[in-house]
């Protein structure tokens, strides 16, 4: 939001000096991006009045003036097109400073020759005086603007303009009423409010409106202006005014529609009359329905646009932009004022869409005052007639009621607000600010039960208002006092894994950490079919952040194709955030997931490439959870976004913790990933805790090491016949000290649907030297178990 200095003081006097509102802009949540002069420091331009206009006679694209400049007349060259008798203008004089090229440049105007023709200063366009980026030709001034009077001062330079960015809370700011309600509140001054002067109606004619979308406008108000003078021009200060404020000047009722956006903060749009056919229709847009819009370009509409139509077609996409055949043109002699209140979730996205931006755009996807529609018709109907007079027409308002935003009602106590603050604000202080804020209220000498405004969406609790206070006095007058605390220091168990540990763990597995937003778009999660129980964001900051994630998966894939665009394309990633989902409530959860794609190692000579695969990420959840207690198993799993034949459930202990395996191909195809991608996904508050070590003796006496190979069915997995292997020892399980796998083979002298498994068994005694017969009636045992349990055949 820009806006003049010097207009906010019509608002609001004795701001105090530039510095201080930057100052008093920034305390109060309203962010200075920049100050900027209304003008190029310039010296010595006046207001001159061209009297005579030849044709030079030795250049054919220059002219000859003589100038009236409050004193003798000038002769001065000019190669301007719009130079003309008449014309009232900028005239540099002679010793003039005008602003340069390049900042701290000048130019010295002098007296020069030019084709022979002496000239005594140059007219001067708004590009050389630094008022403007672009112009067409030297300044026209107003007919009746006072011949030799200093230019700075008739035109009021001395001015700053103030760049606030604001949050997306606050569109209340996108105007000069809401700028100086804030300033006037934390100075304790009045808000002049601009006196309106009611116009008479001299006709009665009004327009249909058919709201056929309430809930996307629930509020859509009207008024004709028949037979304004279309030879009229924008007065000067407006034009100024819009020019101060970023915006360009195009027809006075263009102009006072923009005018009484940024004063009031109401976007309106003006119709020609004549184009319009039957009356006005509020709707959703029709599938593939085209318009013309006034910038020119052609726009197809799906029904998520609402749009303002007649009874024939589509007129202009509500809350952005109008349609180039409706708009207002210099024939055009009768209007149709509108002024309405869109729901911001209707318009929000809708510019980036269309590919377009516009000042009505970015206030209706905020929101807007939703009681402000008649009176900014009654200020825009009083500028349109004093400057294009006109026969105006009563206003006509369609209004839902039901679909109208409601005001809030919240109760603050005096005990919250010094809780939450830590110092005592005064109660008549708390009343006055929230008054000036224009939010009503009652104090009954313990609790103040307040109502937000109609143009403040974001007060909603006790906290907001406490905000409203504590932002008014300042949070630099907050007392500064050591803070004591009676809570005692909670003890984190340390047998509970951190999250720091848990990620210096994987980082030690060579992982890279990630963190993405948690909003995503809902078609992510649709695509991986990961959108049960999801929920919408009230006001999301665009359509692609527009739920809350209910997994990781997306916002890591984006990141692994964003990579492998950058021809990064081994990737070890992981991922500790929330997600979150909504059943009947709200619920989140801590979640890791480990991805890996690309080559398990980087390239070189002593190792030939090998892709990451399902056991490659199997190896590194066995090292992360190895110090988690109980018994870690594997099963297969038939989660939809994974390989169907390449994952696997996780279990402690039974239980099943989370699932590691390759994302379905179709999905990663979706992403335009071309390379396999391999995940794991666990609930933190399932792998926090953690076994604490604890010292054991080594054993002095020899392991002895019995190697075994068992022809099994291909359906019965290495953990089954490990847990057969260890059931069968009995209370002599104790003695095997460890059970591994080592081959894995199919082929020949192995029948279809077979596989042989060898498997090495170490057993060891701490307190003696294990005999070999021991070892082979607890081998014999295991062979009997498994030929018993599982049909296994000992492979010769």
């Amino acid at each position: 939001m820009k806006f003049s200095e010097q207009w906010l003081q019509e608002w609001v006097t004795d701001t105090g000096t530039t510095e201080t509102l930057m100052e008093q802009l920034t305390m109060l949540g309203l962010e200075v991006d920049g100050v900027e002069p209304a003008a190029g420091a310039f010296t010595g331009v006046v207001v001159a009045e061209i009297k005579t206009c030849e044709p030079h006679p030795n250049a054919d694209k220059l002219k000859v003036c003589q100038v009236a400049a409050g004193g003798d007349e000038l002769q001065i060259v000019c190669g301007a097109p719009n130079a003309r008798v008449g014309l009232k203008t900028a005239l540099s004089t002679i010793g003039a400073v005008l602003p340069g090229k390049t900042p701290g440049e000048v130019f010295n105007i002098k007296k020069s020759e030019l084709r022979g023709v002496v000239s005594h200063g140059m007219l001067c366009s708004e590009v050389e005086l630094g008022i403007s980026q672009e112009s067409d030709g030297i300044m026209e001034l107003p007919a009746d603007a006072p011949v030799g009077a200093d230019l700075r001062d008739y035109m009021q330079l001395a001015d700053q303009l103030i760049d606030v960015d604001l949050t997306p809370n606050r569109a209340d700011c996108f105007c000069l009423r809401g700028v100086a309600r804030e300033v006037a509140t934390l100075n304790q001054l009045a808000v002049n409010e601009p006196a309106e002067q009611a116009v008479a109606e001299t006709t009665d004619m009004v327009m249909d409106i058919d709201l056929q979308a309430p809930a996307q406008c629930p509020i859509y108000g009207s008024r004709i202006i028949k037979g304004i003078d279309n030879t009229q021009v924008t007065p000067l200060w407006m034009k100024e005014k819009l020019r101060r404020s970023g915006l360009r000047s195009i027809h006075p009722v263009v102009d006072v529609t923009n005018y009484v956006m940024l004063e009031l903060g109401q976007p309106m749009h003006a119709f020609d009359l004549h184009q319009i056919e039957g009356g006005i229709v509020v709707r959703m847009a029709k599938d593939g329905e085209q318009l013309q819009l006034l910038d020119e370009s052609e726009a197809t509409l799906t029904p998520e646009f609402l749009v303002i139509a007649d009874q024939q077609k589509a007129l202009a996409v509500a809350g952005v932009i109008g349609g180039l055949d409706s708009g207002v043109s210099a024939a055009t002699q009768d209007i149709i004022l509108e002024a309405a209140y869109f729901d911001p979730a209707t318009i929000m996205g809708k510019s980036r869409k269309l590919g377009v931006h516009t000042e009505s755009g970015l206030r209706f996807e905020r929101g807007v005052d939703w009681d402000l529609q008649e009176r900014a018709l009654h200020r825009a109907t009083e500028l349109i007639t004093e400057i294009c007079g006109g026969q105006v027409a009563p206003i006509k308002v369609a209004k839902e009621t039901a679909h109208i935003p409601q005001q809030q009602t919240i109760r603050l106590t005096r005990d919250h607000l010094l809780k939450v603050l830590g110092f005592a604000v005064a109660d008549e202080q708390v009343s006055q600010i929230l008054t000036a804020l224009g939010i009503d209220n009652q104090f009954d000498g313990q609790t103040w039960t307040a109502t937000s405004p109609s143009w403040r969406f974001d007060l909603a609790i006790a906290e907001d208002l406490i905000e409203e206070v504590v932002r008014v006095v300042g949070y630099d007058q907050m007392p500064a006092h050591r803070l004591a605390s009676t809570d005692a220091i909670r003890v984190i168990p340390e047998a509970i894994r951190q999250w720091r540990h848990l990620k210096q763990q994987l980082s030690d597995l060579s992982y890279q950490e990630v963190i993405n937003y948690s909003f995503v778009g809902e078609k992510q999660l649709t695509a991986l079919g990961l959108d049960q129980d999801v929920f919408a964001l009230a006001n999301p900051l665009n359509q692609d952040m527009a739920v809350m994630r209910t997994h990781l998966l997306p916002g890591i894939l984006a990141n692994i194709k964003a990579n492998l665009a950058r021809q990064n394309h081994d990737l070890a990633l992981f991922e500790l955030g929330k997600v979150f989902s909504k059943s009947t409530e709200i619920q989140q959860e801590d979640v890791l997931l480990l991805a890996k794609t690309g080559q398990q190692a980087p390239e070189q000579w002593g190792i030939h490439g090998q892709k990451v695969d399902f056991f490659t990420l199997k190896g590194d959840v066995e090292s992360l959870l190895a110090a988690v207690p109980g018994e870690l198993t594997f099963t297969p799993s038939a989660l939809a976004h994974l390989h169907p034949g390449r994952q696997a459930a996780v279990h402690l202990n039974g239980q099943v913790v989370g699932h590691v395996g390759q994302v379905h191909p179709s999905m990663v195809q979706k992403m335009k990933i071309k390379q396999e991608v391999y995940v794991a996904e666990f609930a933190m508050n399932d792998i926090q805790h953690m076994v604490l070590p604890q010292w054991q003796s080594v054993s002095k006496f020899p392991s002895v090491r019995r190697d075994l190979a068992v022809v099994i069915r291909d359906a019965i997995s290495w953990s089954e016949v490990a847990n057969a292997v260890k059931s069968s020892l009995g209370d002599d399980q104790g003695l095997l000290n460890e059970l591994c796998l080592f081959d894995v083979y199919k082929g020949d002298n192995i029948e279809k649907g077979y596989k042989s498994l060898a498997m090495a068994m170490i057993f060891q005694e701490k307190n003696r030297t294990l005999e070999d017969k021991e070892v082979d009636k607890l081998v014999s045992k295991a062979v009997s178990f498994l030929a018993e349990q599982l049909n296994a055949e000992i492979r010769s």
